[in-house]
C-alpha cells in the first residue's frame, strides 16, 4: 500500500481503502474528510479539505481534488484528473482520465464523461472533457471526448454533448444543441 497522509478531524470507515497500490507519492487527504465504506482512494492522490464521499467511490492515481468536494455513491474518477473546489459529483458519475473540472461545478447523477473518440479502433490518445467554473451537468448527460462546457453553462438532463458548449448557454437534446440560458438558470451555482 502507498503511504497515507491525513489531515485532522477525518472520518474513514473501516472498510474504506486509502493509499491503494504501489506509488512513489502518498495519498494526501485534507482536514475534515469523510470517506465512506467501500471507497478506494489510490496512492498519488491529493485531496483538499472537506472532502466527502458516498459509499463505493473509486478515485484513481494522479488525481488532484480541491476543497469541499462531494463525490456521490458509486462514482468513479479514473485518475490523471483535476477537480476544483466546491464541486458536487452526484451518484454514479463517471469521470475518465484526462478530465478537468473547475470550481463550483455540479454534475448530476448518472452523468458520463468520455475520453476516447474511437474506443479500441484507433490509438489517438485520450482527452477528457473540460468543465469550466460554475457549469452544471444534468442527470444522465453524456459528454464526448475533448468537449468544453463553458463557465456557468447548463447541460440538460439526458443531453449528449458532441461539441463545445459556450459560456452562459443551455445545451439540450441528442445531439445537444445550444440555446440561450433561461432566466431561472442564469448566474453561478450555489455550491460554495
Amino acid at each position: 500500500m502507498a503511504e497515507f497522509v491525513s489531515g485532522t478531524n477525518c472520518t474513514v470507515d473501516d472498510d474504506a481503502t486509502i493509499g491503494y497500490g504501489e506509488f512513489d507519492e502518498p495519498t494526501r487527504v485534507g482536514d475534515g474528510a469523510t470517506i465512506r465504506a467501500g471507497s478506494i482512494v489510490y496512492g498519488d492522490v491529493t485531496i483538499g479539505d472537506g472532502f466527502t464521499t458516498g459509499h463505493d467511490v473509486l478515485v484513481r492515481e494522479g488525481t488532484t481534488v480541491g476543497d469541499d468536494v462531494l463525490v456521490g455513491t458509486k462514482t468513479v474518477i479514473d485518475g490523471q484528473t483535476t477537480i476544483g473546489s466546491h464541486v458536487s459529483l452526484q451518484t454514479n458519475v463517471y469521470v475518465p482520465t484526462q478530465t478537468t473540472i473547475a470550481d463550483n461545478v455540479f454534475v448530476g447523477p448518472g452523468a458520463v464523461l468520455t475520453n476516447d473518440e474511437y474506443p479500441i479502433r484507433t490509438d489517438d490518445g485520450l482527452e477528457g472533457p473540460t468543465i469550466e467554473e460554475g457549469a452544471s451537468i444534468g442527470a444522465n448527460a453524456t459528454l464526448l471526448p475533448g468537449v468544453t462546457v463553458g463557465a456557468n453553462a447548463f447541460v440538460a438532463a439526458g443531453a449528449v454533448v458532441t461539441e463545445d458548449v459556450p459560456a452562459d448557454t443551455l445545451a439540450v437534446g441528442t445531439p445537444a444543441t445550444v440555446r440561450s440560458l433561461p432566466e431561472p438558470l442564469e448566474g453561478p451555482n450555489q455550491l460554495a
